[in-house]
């Protein structure tokens, strides 16, 4: 499963929505969706802002 999934099921699970983590890490909405739904990929970056948005290791979407 790739990170952004792994992110958006995280978000699922948590009742978390793509517009919050979107206004909260500065990336715009349509690119946030385009990444955790596999059409583009995820720079390191965006990646930061959304783990530090939701207070996570980074780890929890990059191993498994």
């Amino acid at each position: 499963m790739s990170v952004g999934k792994r992110i958006r099921l995280y978000l699922t699970e948590k009742g978390i929505s793509q517009t919050w983590v979107s206004e909260q890490s500065k990336i715009a909405l349509p690119k946030l969706n385009a990444s955790l739904n596999d059409k583009r990929k995820l720079d390191v970056e965006e990646f930061s802002s959304i783990i530090n948005v939701l207070n996570e290791d980074a780890n929890k979407f990059l191993n498994n």
